[in-house]
């Protein structure tokens, strides 16, 4: 089963991601970065890591760039064998380009801005290799390679 953390601190935002995503798997939120971090951590000492990492920039205790670190950190302490890094999507209404690089070189694998709709959220999912054409979690899916910093797909070049 896929397990999917959605992290936000706008009800209505969370309540509509975890919407879009229970129909891939289990999901999770939290409205608070201290909250997904302690889920997360949860999560990989029971040993079954998140796949997949909804998480909003503008969180009230933690930057969500910040909180984006932190994970990866985590992640990084339990790698093993056949362990696929969680894919993280940053969501948030700040579309700069300074907050877009500054997620990206964080360590997201693709980035939406709100208000975001469910076929937006499942193509950006196609896009980062986590669902196939028919929208299943792909079995053999590339490394994790951000289509963002393909200079072809930059809206800024």
């Amino acid at each position: 089963m896929i397990r999917i953390l959605v992290v936000d601190d706008e009800l209505v935002s969370r309540k509509k991601m975890a919407k879009i995503l229970n129909a891939l798997g289990k999901v999770k939120e939290a409205e608070t970065g201290n909250g997904a971090i302690k889920a997360f951590s949860d999560a990989i000492d029971a040993g079954e890591p998140f796949d997949l990492v909804s998480l909003d920039v503008g969180l009230p205790d933690l930057n969500g760039t910040d909180l984006l670190v932190e994970l990866r950190d985590l992640e990084a302490k339990v790698v093993t064998p056949g362990y696929k890094p969680v894919k993280i999507l940053m969501v948030t209404a700040h579309s700069d380009r300074d907050t877009v690089l500054t997620s990206i070189q964080a360590g997201c694998d693709e980035y939406v801005v709100k208000p975001f709709t469910s076929d937006l959220v499942m193509r950006k999912l196609r896009q980062i290799g986590f669902l196939s054409k028919e929208g299943d979690r792909s079995k053999g899916s590339k490394p994790n390679v951000n289509p963002l910093l393909d200079p072809k797909n930059n809206p800024w070049s």
